[in-house]
């Protein structure tokens, strides 16, 4: 099978966009960093796009797809394999999954695809994997996307990036602060093309709130409302007998030894909505869950994407008991240093979304909504020489095109890694529930050796970063 091998062509220096403070320090302001970083990767872009021109080899010559192969395939993953089968420059070549039913349903769902549009006899089918380093091994994969349980997402993507992939990983980016330190460096050191599965900042709406901050449009900024729902508990679960289809002892990999209870891992009969979303073992709840997509964004219109909080204090409630131990109404507030305050809180004491308030004025938004005020701030036009942030209108295509390119995606992984790690500050402080101070730049607790101890977690042997 033929594969489109990618040429690492150098964009940017390695660190250099997670360093970004750094250069700012040597002479280059922040909004002077941000926006050539920006204008680079696009510049890079249309380049990169202009060496195998369509003309001459055929944009979905077989020599030109991108063959990818998808690591985890339940709830989120079958939605992402089914969106990449929808790109004809991309083709699905192998699944893995440590459940057996859902591996050949994916499998089906991939040949039942390319049967009926594979004319040049160049698929020669898709190959299921239940050990993703069978997966990253082959040299005919260019990309991977991952899209397993957070305890899983570290590990699969260094081994992809230290294999020559190009990776695409569903949020929040990692279970803990370390492990995105380690693969945002790894990514990096293999100059990998990397997309966080934040999808939002492929979305015009979130575009435009984040440009109208950026620009001046509501004064000077000095407060942002993040909200967003939670999930409820459960009660004790008893041990139940392990499913055949299901390799529990790979499931739980680098997570601590638990009895197997459906609702610790996923529904064997659907894909609804898994239990271990609410399990501390392999997630954090709804801080990483819906936080990574909103703090992100609050940390793109601040601009502070590269950086960080100054200081964390928080305030949480958490079930007694039961099997699903994640945090239930909260509140947390982060300082600046330059003094913007966020306030992330559960729905009930903010509304979904963003909001982002200034000395002039408001900009709110969500999903499907964007409100301002003045109204007039809506159709407010951002002028050829102000600023401007990343374009990308298809989060998965614009992946795409960077593989192609080599040039910087919409979310690469020192953003993902930032924007994680404002979320698990934020669960640290919850769970001590005292006022923390961080240095951003050197990623640590400068206060408090206990909270510095919460930017790991020890994995199960003999899984290690």
């Amino acid at each position: 099978m033929k594969s489109r091998r990618t040429k690492k062509v150098d964009t940017l220096t390695p660190h250099q966009l997670s360093l970004g403070s750094r250069l700012i320090g040597a002479g280059l302001t922040r909004r002077e960093f941000l926006k050539s970083s920006a204008t680079a990767a696009a510049g890079a872009a249309l380049a990169g796009l202009t060496i195998v021109p369509a003309s001459v080899f055929g944009a979905n010559a077989p020599s030109e797809r991108i063959n990818v192969g998808s690591i985890g395939v339940g709830r989120m993953g079958l939605g992402d394999l089914k969106e990449a089968l929808g790109f004809k420059q991309a083709q699905v070549v192998a699944v893995c999954d440590v459940d057996s039913n859902r591996v050949k349903h994916a499998q089906k769902l991939v040949e039942e695809k390319y049967s009926t549009q594979s004319s040049d006899g160049s698929y020669k089918g898709c190959a299921t994997y239940k050990d993703f380093r069978e997966l990253v091994a082959r040299d005919d994969i260019d990309a991977v996307m991952v899209a397993t349980p957070d305890q899983w997402h570290a590990l699969p993507a260094i081994a992809a990036a230290k294999a020559g992939k190009d990776i695409f990983l569903q949020k929040p980016l990692t279970l803990t602060i370390k492990e995105g330190r380690v693969l945002s460096d790894t990514v990096r050191r293999y100059g990998r093309v990397f997309q966080v599965g934040s999808q939002q900042r492929s979305d015009s709406r979130f575009r435009q709130a984040c440009e109208l901050v950026h620009n001046g449009r509501i004064g000077k900024l000095h407060t942002v409302k993040v909200g967003f729902g939670i999930d409820p508990p459960t009660g004790p679960q008893p041990p139940m007998p392990i499913p055949e289809n299901l390799d529990y002892e790979m499931w739980l990999g680098p997570a601590p030894w638990a009895a197997y209870t459906e609702k610790r891992v996923h529904p064997q009969n659907s894909y609804e909505r898994p239990g271990w979303l609410r399990i501390s073992d392999y997630g954090s709840g709804m801080i990483t869950g819906w936080g990574s997509h909103h703090n992100d964004i609050a940390q793109w219109g601040m601009g502070t994407e590269f950086s960080g909080p100054a200081e964390i204090e928080a305030q949480a409630e958490y079930p007694k008991d039961g099997l699903w131990d994640v945090h239930g109404a909260f509140r947390i507030e982060y300082t600046y240093s330059n003094g913007v305050k966020v306030i992330c809180a559960d729905s009930r004491k903010n509304k979904q979304g963003i909001v982002f308030e200034g000395t002039e004025g408001w900009v709110y938004v969500r999903r499907g909504h964007i409100d301002a005020h003045p109204k007039s701030l809506l159709t407010s036009t951002i002028g050829p020489n102000e600023f401007h942030l990343y374009k990308s209108n298809n989060h998965k295509g614009n992946f795409l095109e960077c593989i192609k390119s080599r040039a910087e995606t919409a979310a690469p992984v020192e953003v993902g890694h930032r924007s994680c790690t404002v979320c698990l500050l934020g669960e640290i402080a919850m769970r001590l529930g005292r006022k923390l101070k961080w240095d951003p730049e050197r990623e640590q607790f400068t206060n408090d050796a206990e909270a510095d101890r919460m930017v790991s977690r020890a994995m199960r042997s003999p899984w290690h970063v």
